[in-house]
């Protein structure tokens, strides 16, 4: 029986009916209905943010806040299954991924219907009902012969909506699309807070992409109408940040302060972190940075933003996670696997001697690496009794790195976004690249780089000036270095056309788009 104002324009294909019921798009519509409005407004409001940036003013701590900043407030209860996070694992949420991540020996496993998915229905659909069976712990796949099945010790599994940007088109609620964010909480939220609170878990949640304390609060009011509605208690839901842009490095306190009855814990999310600090200062000729390869944790404003972010988690008694070392194994070359394998190992010890209290990593034959490192360093649970000696101020987290500007920087920047984006288009959101694991953070890093570089008039360090004739030279050759690696054939269907026309429009348009996937999304799979 319909619900009335509700309309689902995706295909139905088998099973879907067994998460889009009717009480569980009734409990989605609920939150549309009540919450839009607000989350309108929070996109706004960074639309503005963005004009004053844009206009010369600076990013700095907020003033009317100051009185949560440092004072002795804590957190609420940590989950017992949430104190140990020592190495959690990344992925989509192909049925797959779901149980090799759940088997990997990971802590925890962030199944990720944002950046690491492309949000085309079906996929999204289908990664509903891998989660609920993983809550309920059954799922299960035959793939070529073989079973796959959950053992009887796995991560802890936790959830990481759509960031609140993006849209579902194809659910209507009175005549509008609902946001992804809410589409993939409420759904996952319906259908297992209480088989996961019956096995001795919970709703447990990573939150993407914000950037004001605003849209904590948000989130929190989310939480309790939907804790209310299913008639759970209040900090049942667990959530993890993402400090992932620039202006929450600001506001990291008054994050933790907005979801304080559910939150426990931030996360460095480090690719992501670097795009914002490209797009939100992006006309700003200071905030001008070299090639990727050279932006790594360890300069400046990477590492203060690290420290800051442990700070702020201990002095409230919150986890601080570590970030993504994109390297991942090499297969039939030692030489190049024990080098992946050495970067990743000085990434987590300079985050577990920090004072992080785990760390992601990509690929499960990276947790055993991780995981050594973290056994050593930090042989309790956690280290929230650490807390760093710093206080930053805003040009620590502002002040941007000298380092080379190169053409190989430019194409690899190009050579990554296109590869990426065809992957994405082809329906794969988690895409192993040159031996590293990138995801849409990556592209996005790629392309407002470029955007700025061009915008501000930079000059390589050969002396080239990047404008829209040298980016489309480089376009070319990255086109033909991905025809001669992939062959003609998978060249001509592998989307790499698409990609690069939709790469090109981005990265020279007159205003830097917020996002690539919103395009990308409405162009490809809104329909």
């Amino acid at each position: 029986m319909a619900v009335p104002g509700i309309q689902i324009t995706g295909a139905m294909k088998p099973g879907f009916d067994t998460i889009l019921t009717d009480e569980a798009l009734a409990f989605v519509a609920g939150l549309h209905r009540r919450f839009e409005t607000t989350r309108r407004e929070r996109l706004a409001a960074r639309a503005a943010l963005q004009e004053k940036l844009d206009a010369g003013q600076s990013l700095d701590f907020l003033p009317e806040t100051a009185a949560i900043r440092g004072a002795g407030w804590k957190i609420g209860v940590v989950p017992a299954d949430l104190q140990d996070r020592r190495v959690e694992i990344t992925g989509p949420v192909d049925r797959k991924m779901v149980i090799n991540a759940l088997n990997s020996g990971a802590k925890c496993y962030m199944a990720c219907f944002e950046d690491a998915s492309t949000p085309a229905w079906e996929i999204m659909v289908d990664g509903q009902v891998n989660l609920r069976d993983a809550a309920a712990g059954t799922i299960s796949l035959e793939d070529k012969g073989k079973t796959y099945q959950l053992n009887a010790r796995t991560a802890t599994l936790i959830a990481r909506p759509r960031g609140w940007h993006l849209m579902e088109k194809h659910m209507l609620v009175d005549g509008e699309p609902v946001a992804g964010a809410l589409f993939d909480f409420g759904l996952y939220f319906f259908h297992n807070a209480r088989a996961l609170l019956a096995r001795g878990t919970g709703p447990y949640f990573y939150l993407p992409k914000m950037e004001h304390y605003l849209e904590a609060r948000l989130w929190n009011d989310v939480f309790i109408h939907a804790q209310s509605v299913l008639g759970l208690p209040v900090g049942t839901i667990k959530a993890t940040v993402l400090i992932e842009t620039i202006p929450a490095a600001f506001q990291t306190e008054e994050i933790l302060w907005e979801l304080r009855e559910h939150i426990v814990a931030l996360n460095c999310g480090r690719w992501d972190y670097i795009f914002s600090y490209i797009k939100r200062q992006r006309t700003n000729p200071a905030a001008v940075l070299p090639d990727r390869a050279a932006v790594t944790m360890t300069v400046p404003f990477m590492r203060n933003y690290s420290l800051h972010v442990i700070r702020t988690c201990h002095l409230h008694g919150a986890h601080a996670m570590g970030g993504m070392s994109a390297f991942i194994p090499v297969k039939n070359d030692e030489a190049k696997n024990q080098a992946a394998f050495d970067q990743v190992r000085r990434d987590k010890e300079r985050e577990a001697t920090d004072g992080h209290d785990g760390t992601w990593v990509a690929h499960p034959g990276l947790v055993p690496v991780a995981m050594e490192v973290f056994d050593r360093i930090m042989p309790g649970a956690n280290q929230i009794d650490k807390i760093p000696d710093i206080h930053v101020k805003a040009a620590d987290l502002l002040t941007a790195v000298d380092g080379p500007k190169t053409f190989q920087g430019l194409s690899m920047n190009v050579n990554v976004g296109i590869g990426y984006l065809a992957s994405w288009l082809r329906g794969q959101g988690a895409a192993p690249l040159h031996n590293l694991m990138e995801d849409a953070a990556t592209a996005e890093i790629s392309r407002t780089q470029l955007w700025q570089w061009r915008k501000t008039g930079t000059r390589l360090d050969s002396g080239e000036l990047v404008d829209a004739a040298l980016i489309d030279k480089a376009i070319g050759e990255q086109m033909a270095v991905w025809q001669a690696d992939v062959g003609d054939n998978f060249f001509a269907a592998g989307k790499f056309k698409e990609a690069a026309e939709l790469f090109r429009e981005m990265t020279l348009a007159d205003e830097c788009p917020e996002f690539l996937t919103l395009p990308a999304y409405d162009r490809y799979f809104a329909a």
